[in-house]
């Protein structure tokens, strides 16, 4: 990297970190910019129910073959969030030879716990009827999500009933990703105690809760001075999978907050930690996958 691409990414990444904690307009075009010049497909709103929000885009990678698909569901708090916005996620991970959808989900006040796992379900399902159509290998299928989309990803990989419901097949899922996710969630607002609502408890809507020696492998990615979801999440997480001997990496960034792990996958940010290459690492580690250009 030349020295005026430095400077450039240097400012990028300050103002990428300083505005995606607020999930502003400006910090995902920064992020997605240079996405529109990258060497991959998509295929935008495809819907995977009848609802408005119920839509999915696609990154694929140019070339042949079958690639293991990554599903990743995008944070917000359940009250915000389009999956457009998260263009820089799909192209990172299409450019490094995976399939990555994109789904939008049903969000608070319109919908409330577990409207919006359904809805996750069925985009899992979605993908494991046409992921042939796009490259992507239906047996071959990592769940990945970040803050609010981590919980959602990890409570589908870990109570196998969602997926169960909706038709998928739960032994497709071969990997979880967490990126900075609620995982032992104990509503503490307003919001989130209307998201979460009886006669629904903790017991329902916990990822701990339900991991199991069935649970598939697992990376978590959390930065410690995370002051919206704290890092005693993942390592709670962490510590349940160890206890049923499940497979499970864990890197815990020092001085990194919330947002940190996902701006890594935009290119004016990918310094910030290298969340990145250890998910590429983690998903080749888990699929079939040995040669990321293919």
């Amino acid at each position: 990297m030349n020295r005026f691409s430095r400077v450039v990414a240097g400012i990028g990444v300050t103002i990428l970190t300083a505005t995606m904690a607020a999930c502003s307009g400006a910090s995902f075009v920064i992020a997605n910019a240079p996405t529109y010049f990258g060497s991959y497909r998509r295929v935008a709103d495809l819907p995977y129910g009848p609802g408005p929000r119920q839509k999915l885009d696609v990154y694929s990678p140019k070339g042949t073959g079958q690639h293991p698909v990554v599903v990743f569901f995008y944070g917000g708090s359940w009250t915000a969030g389009e999956k457009s916005q998260y263009r820089f996620v799909g192209a990172a991970l299409a450019e490094r030879g995976f399939v990555a959808v994109l789904p939008n989900y049903q969000l608070y006040p319109a919908a409330k716990f577990p409207e919006f796992m359904a809805d996750g379900a069925g985009a899992v399902a979605w993908v494991q009827k046409h992921a042939t159509e796009f490259g992507g290998d239906p047996e071959q299928i990592v769940l990945m999500g970040h803050s609010a989309g981590g919980h959602m990803a990890a409570l589908l990989a870990l109570d196998s009933r969602y997926l169960t419901r909706a038709g998928a097949n739960p032994g497709a899922i071969i990997g979880l990703v967490g990126l900075s996710g609620p995982y032992a969630l104990d509503p503490n607002t307003d919001t989130l105690r209307a998201t979460f609502p009886a006669p629904y408890t903790l017991a329902d809507w916990r990822p701990v809760q339900f991991v199991s020696d069935r649970s598939p492998p697992t990376l978590l990615l959390h930065g410690v001075r995370d002051s919206v979801v704290s890092v005693s999440h993942a390592e709670k997480l962490r510590d349940a999978l160890l206890a049923h001997n499940v497979r499970v990496e864990t890197q815990l960034y020092p001085d990194r907050g919330h947002t940190d792990t996902l701006a890594s996958f935009a290119w004016v940010a990918r310094g910030r930690t290298p969340a990145l290459q250890q998910t590429i690492n983690f998903l080749q580690s888990v699929s079939r996958q040995s040669d990321p250009s293919h």
